[in-house]
């Protein structure tokens, strides 16, 4: 599912790619068959770049499935099951291989919902973003059943309203989720050219969380009242910040060792990088109501669990190829590789941490 975010804001709208099917010309998303020496995701990516030509990277973590009817050209009608890849896109290209085949068209995650056929995907497509999460909900009855699963209890509810609104800690969480996305988004951008300008982004991006980090701190010193548990705060903004500053670590030992090319192991554990800093946005607005919300949120946490266990897979893989491959010829190599890929991991198991932090959270005061 390739999509991409309309600015930096916290509230940027989130687009979808769409294109046209071959047969009837519906709006699909971009798939096919799996080559049997793809894995399903560089599979995906690969359908992506063939039917819309678009390029960027595919987080190796399903979204979910979805199943649809297909007509075969001999007359069969058989059913396929359909996992989705989410795909940020950071490409368009001018020319691609199925271009006088289909069309292409950017879509609102409202306006794609309706444009697919398929439930299941509409779904998908819903619960892709936060406010179209929140309308899909209201409208199909399912945030009642959030609400219920998820009460804050009535006492407490009354008081946390008494609460003044002071310390603005919801808005610094979600400015510093926000310099973890752009940070996230340009270390993705220097795996796929190897573009050390990149680096510097990064680097810019760190140095701004680190001046938000120091405002927490600081209200959280001088607030008499604070939304949470102070040492909850902390936490939750320290995990956070760990995630940015083994960035930055990782894209200090890029240049020092002036790497240029990377393995793709390396290019999917990024990809994961992406999406989770994504889902780490996503859940920072929701703070601000947590009884509501606490259903997105623990769905939000669980997805970076599982995205966190993807990525030690493929970390344990890439690292393993790498030693079979330079270990005995090129140790030196070899070395530099596994100081990347460990900076790689050390980023995903900070994204775990805010999954934990925020799991916290939502026990606490639902």
């Amino acid at each position: 599912m390739p999509y991409r975010a309309e600015g930096l804001s916290i509230g940027a709208p989130v687009r979808i790619l769409l294109v046209t099917s071959r047969e009837s010309g519906r709006w699909v998303i971009p798939k096919g068959n799996q080559d049997p020496n793809l894995s399903p995701h560089a599979a995906a990516a690969l359908e992506a770049r063939e039917e819309a030509g678009v390029v960027g990277l595919v987080c190796p973590t399903a979204l979910g499935s979805y199943r649809y009817r297909k007509r075969r050209r001999n007359g069969s009608s058989l059913m396929f099951d359909v996992d989705v890849f989410p795909l940020a896109v950071n490409t368009e290209l001018p020319a691609w291989k199925e271009q006088a085949e289909r069309e292409r068209r950017w879509f609102s995650l409202v306006e794609a919902a309706e444009a697919v056929e398929e439930e299941d995907l509409r779904d998908l497509i819903r619960s892709f973003g936060q406010s179209e999460f929140l309308a899909a909900t209201q409208r199909t009855g399912l945030l009642t059943a959030v609400a219920q699963k998820s009460r804050v209890m009535p006492m407490f509810a009354w008081f946390q309203r008494l609460l003044p609104k002071t310390g603005n800690f919801f808005e610094m969480f979600e400015a510093h989720s926000m310099t973890v996305v752009a940070a996230a988004d340009a270390l993705a951008r220097l795996m796929q050219d190897g573009n050390h300008d990149h680096i510097r982004e990064v680097i810019e991006r760190e140095h701004d969380a680190d001046e938000i980090i120091r405002d927490v701190l600081r209200t959280v010193r001088e607030t008499f009242l604070t939304p949470f548990d102070r040492g909850a705060i902390t936490s939750l903004i320290g995990s956070l910040d760990d995630a940015i500053d083994e960035m930055q670590a990782a894209v200090q030992a890029i240049a020092l060792y002036d790497v240029r090319q990377f393995e793709q192991e390396m290019k999917d554990m990024t990809a994961i990088i992406v999406d989770a800093a994504r889902l780490c946005a996503e859940a920072m607005p929701l703070l601000r109501d947590i009884g509501r919300n606490g259903g997105r949120l623990h769905e939000l946490t669980g997805r970076l669990v599982r995205m966190e266990s993807h990525a030690d897979e493929i970390h344990q893989a890439g690292l393993k190829r790498s030693f079979i491959e330079l270990g005995p010829k090129d140790p030196l190599t070899f070395s530099v590789q596994r100081e990347v890929y460990k900076h790689l991991e050390r980023i995903v198991d900070a994204f775990e941490d805010v999954a934990n932090e925020i799991d916290g959270l939502v026990i606490d005061h639902a």
